[in-house]
């Protein structure tokens, strides 16, 4: 018994408090416990610090948020680049609005002439385009889009395709299709530029444009301006002949075509005649155009020729030509070609081309009147030997020449009464 009843120092039956529940334990002490351990963690209200339970979990939802919203976007800049980059080359979506694009010098190398499309805002993806022109180069073995890319005035809409643009500048067609077109000599530049616009050539605006602004190298026509006074430029330089053609060649090409064989043609030795006589090569387009006009046949021209320059070596008693060509010239060809956005009209041209008696022209109009055959030029530079200062047709083509008003007259009334003069 003795040994079962046991007191501490606090007076507390030990062998009692053993068999206790612990958690109905009672303390009756004024002794610090605070070092003991009870197996138990304190509250958070109790330990005054905040649970960090879950943060690592949602830190780690959060940057996977992040990342598949970086990759959607970074995917969506690619997938917009990439449809770009395609539409360049393709031109599946680009406007058929037409863009002049000129230049003065060759440029040789697709790179240098990417860099233009890009300034004429044709490519939008000017560093994607190049890779592909490389990469085309090494992998088709032909590959012929390399330049060099020919200096003029082009007609260039993004619907043509990268590569349709650089084989326009290069002056070819983006097609292997031809036609073959046969221009009477006589024909004038609008005549021209209908056939060829008819035959799907090129187009209208690009050809008249050509013709009128683009430097060419050519001898003939190296020095030869644009003029207010002059409805085309190089009216007389086109020459007369059958040519083939690509469908849709750029229109650089095509006047170079004409204006090639014109300088084959005019060889050496009729320039050289040409000075001898103290004509320029202009004079003798001009005066070749009208005796092309004015003539029924090649064996009419020199003597048509010889009354012309008979006139032009006697100014003061003939100042006018009197050739009612160069007055259908602009009446019959030039007006009807004109539009309400024309710099000029009809009668504003008259006045430097109106060469009958009551004109004020003295001497050749300002230019030529169509562009005329090898036969009209060579009567002008070979003209026959006459006196004569007048000349007439009938109604069967026949031709009459007089030395004086008077003879001229007197032919009239007996061949052609019908003729006002």
């Amino acid at each position: 018994m003795a040994d079962d009843f046991k007191l501490d120092e606090t007076g507390i039956n030990l062998s009692e408090t053993d068999t206790r529940d612990e958690e109905k334990d009672v303390y009756f002490t004024n002794q610090d416990y605070s070092g003991i351990k009870t197996g138990k963690k304190p509250s958070k209200a109790a330990s005054g610090k905040k649970s960090k339970k879950g943060k690592g979990k949602k830190g780690g939802v959060a940057s996977t948020y992040w990342f598949f919203i970086i990759v959607i976007v970074v995917s969506m800049i690619i997938s917009v680049y990439a449809i770009f980059c395609i539409n360049d080359i393709f031109g599946m979506t680009k406007s058929k609005s037409s863009v002049t694009v000129n230049y003065a010098q060759d440029i040789e190398s697709p790179s240098d002439a990417i860099d233009l499309l890009a300034d004429y805002d044709l490519i939008t993806c000017k560093n994607f385009c190049k890779f592909y022109i490389k990469l085309a180069s090494v992998v088709v073995g032909d590959y012929d889009v390399t330049g060099p890319f020919k200096a003029g005035v082009y007609y260039l809409n993004g619907q043509m395709g990268l590569e349709g643009m650089l084989i326009n500048m290069m002056g070819e067609a983006d097609t292997t299709e031809t036609v073959r077109i046969m221009f009477p000599e006589g024909s004038t530049v609008p005549e021209i530029v209908d056939l060829l616009v008819e035959n799907e050539v090129c187009d209208r605006a690009s050809l008249l444009s050509v013709i009128e602004s683009t430097d060419f190298t050519y001898s003939l026509v190296s020095d030869l301006q644009s003029k207010e006074t002059a409805p085309y430029r190089l009216e007389g330089y086109l020459f007369p002949d059958t040519y083939d053609f690509y469908i849709g060649q750029s229109a650089s090409s095509v006047i170079e075509t004409f204006l090639n064989h014109g300088e084959e043609v005019i060889t050496e030795e009729l320039r050289t005649k040409a000075q001898q006589m103290g004509y320029s090569m202009h004079d003798v387009i001009t005066i070749a155009s009208i005796v092309q006009a004015e003539a029924g046949s090649e064996d009419q021209m020199k003597t048509i020729a010889s009354v012309i320059e008979n006139r032009l070596a006697d100014t003061t008693n003939y100042p006018s030509l009197g050739c009612q060509s160069t007055t259908d010239y602009i009446n019959n060809k030039v007006a009807p070609a004109l539009s309400s956005t024309s710099a000029h009209t009809a009668d504003y041209y008259l006045q430097y081309y109106n060469t009958n008696s009551d004109s004020t022209v003295v001497g050749l109009p300002e230019g030529p009147i169509c562009n005329p055959g090898l036969a009209a030029i060579e009567a002008v530079l070979n003209p026959a030997d006459t006196d004569d200062y007048f000349f007439f047709h009938d109604m069967d083509g026949n031709l009459y020449t007089a030395e004086t008003y008077s003879e001229f007259r007197t032919l009239i009334q007996r061949y052609a009464p019908y003729l006002s003069y």
